[in-house]
């Protein structure tokens, strides 16, 4: 196995010099980085990782907690943490705690012991204590919440204004009475953003009709069971904005199973954009987020602040966009 003092050997140099060129920590003339850069590609000599970090005291990883793998906005936020972490030569360590704080509070203390330089976390709520550890270890730290606080670095979008902006567009083909689907078990700061933005947007449009319903939850069987429930009242409405898309593939599946149809009975928009609404039928409408930039911004984030950049904490917004697709009729 090569190590550094054969390269030193090699190059005709100090070991430290080797050392400073590899950790780019100390001037070195150009040529003599040459020189030993030369000799590591030609040698194939990799650095000793745990000795790397006890000299330079980093350890290039970045902590990373999300709520659940399986869900795929979580894994293409990721990807983007991923991608990005290694443009600027990090690793991260990836840990999935589905939901529990329990967890969440373990895997801090681990990723701390394991001197992570930055924490992404990523999931719908996290509670007061878990952002307060986070906090504690005056790490560089980013949030992908659903309940934004003033004091956390987050990335989000304009829910308020992505909600008003889909609720518009379906007045303009025509729909005067919209329903709006709130996972109000669930009600965080972004979810009361998207009722202000769906209520404005009816004030605005001078719609006589507005009506909110209580999904309990936000998983695809509460939305079906709510669907099943109202059944008589679709007659009501013909367009229907839901919080998020599980929502509106429940209601949508239970529509279609109770006779309804979507859209020329009623339309049907989601928020978020996941791949499950590209595989439904109707294809689904939605709000799109995103969650790759969102993971890829949030690392770029990361660093910056990591170097004492203070201008990226706070809330960083990203675009949203309307995906049209088949659930939403014209009626003009």
């Amino acid at each position: 196995m090569i190590t550094i003092k054969d390269v030193a050997r090699l190059a005709e140099v100090s070991i430290s010099t080797v050392s400073r060129v590899i950790n780019d920590s100390k001037p070195v003339s150009p040529e003599v980085r040459k020189r030993v850069l030369k000799v590591i590609e030609e040698t194939g000599y990799k650095p000793n990782d745990v000795a790397r970090s006890l000299v330079t005291r980093r350890s290039y990883l970045i902590g990373v907690i999300v709520s659940n793998l399986a869900n795929s906005y979580v894994a293409d936020t990721v990807r983007g943490i991923e991608e990005i972490g290694k443009m600027y030569g990090y690793d991260i360590l990836l840990c999935s705690s589905y939901g529990s704080k329990e967890t969440q509070e373990k895997y801090l203390q681990l990723l701390d012991r394991k001197q992570a330089e930055g924490l992404f976390l990523v999931g719908s709520i996290f509670d007061e204590e878990i952002i307060k550890l986070a906090k504690s270890f005056n790490k560089p730290c980013v949030f992908f919440t659903r309940d934004i606080r003033e004091e956390i670095n987050h990335i989000t979008i304009d829910c308020k204004s992505a909600i008003y902006e889909v609720t518009k567009y379906l007045f303009e083909e025509g729909h005067r009475k919209i329903a709006y689907f709130s996972d109000f078990e669930n009600r965080t700061t972004v979810e009361n953003e998207k009722v202000e933005g769906y209520l404005k947007a009816i004030e605005d449009n001078e719609m006589e009709y507005s009506k909110i319903y209580v999904v309990g939850g936000n998983k695809h069987n509460e939305a079906y069971d709510l669907g099943k429930s109202i059944i008589d009242e679709v007659k009501d409405f013909t367009a229907c904005v839901c919080s998020s898309d599980e929502i509106a593939i429940g209601i949508l599946d239970s529509f279609l199973d109770n006779g309804i149809n979507v859209p020329d009975d009623v339309s049907i928009v989601g928020f978020g954009n996941i791949r499950e609404g590209k595989f439904v039928r109707p294809e689904l409408t939605t709000i799109g987020e995103p969650y790759y930039d969102v993971g890829a911004v949030g690392m770029r984030m990361l660093i910056k602040m990591k170097k004492g950049d203070k201008i990226q904490q706070g809330r960083m917004e990203l675009p949203f966009t309307i995906e049209k697709r088949k659930s939403v009729k014209n009626l003009n």
